[in-house]
């Protein structure tokens, strides 16, 4: 007799700013358990510790590494962008890890709460592109906001599938999208 083992749930690595949040570890054992309850095999950045006798540029070094090969052990990337810092801008690190999970040719999803066009969202001014039948917003920096209707720039709205709500939210329309496996 064969006895098949069951298909291994896919695992899907949790990128976001919400390493940084006080209840960290926490917040990512929840993030973790709601993977599993949609079939997912939730991988949190913070589920491996760095070595504690590490300095703080070699402890980063070391972060990054560790974050790379579980984007790379991920068939799927999940991405909180909902702004971090300023409107508009998810986590600098978190677009890293959507850029290199994109060049590896990973699925990725990501979700935000952020209502809005980024055109919306930015604080800006109108100003003359130059045409007179071309207008354009600048924000408080004195840069061009992009407006092509999305809710995050285009590397990333254009990289992912974007939710709008939570995590939840996401790992529901992840689910929904798997296919079923042939039986």
């Amino acid at each position: 007799m064969n006895i098949a083992s069951p298909p291994r749930r896919p695992r899907v690595y949790l990128a976001g700013f919400d390493v940084f949040r006080r209840d960290a570890v926490e917040f990512g054992a929840r993030l973790v358990a709601a993977c599993a309850e949609y079939g997912f095999e939730g991988m949190y950045p913070l589920d491996t510790a760095a070595p504690v006798d590490l300095d703080g540029p070699r402890k980063a070094a070391w972060i990054y590494r560790a974050n790379l090969d579980a984007i790379r052990a991920a068939e799927i990337v999940m991405a909180n962008v909902n702004d971090f810092r300023g409107p508009g801008e998810p986590d600098s690190g978190t677009a890293f890890e959507i850029g290199y999970a994109a060049a590896l040719g990973k699925e990725i999803w990501a979700y935000t709460s952020d209502a809005g066009t980024l055109l919306e969202r930015v604080p800006s001014t109108a100003a003359s592109a130059g045409s007179a039948d071309q207008s354009v917003r600048i924000c408080e920096r004195g840069y061009v906001v992009e407006d092509f209707g999305l809710a995050k720039n285009l590397m990333i709205a254009c990289a992912a599938r974007i939710v709008p709500g939570d995590a939840r939210a996401c790992l529901e329309a992840m689910a929904q999208n798997r296919t079923p496996s042939p039986r």
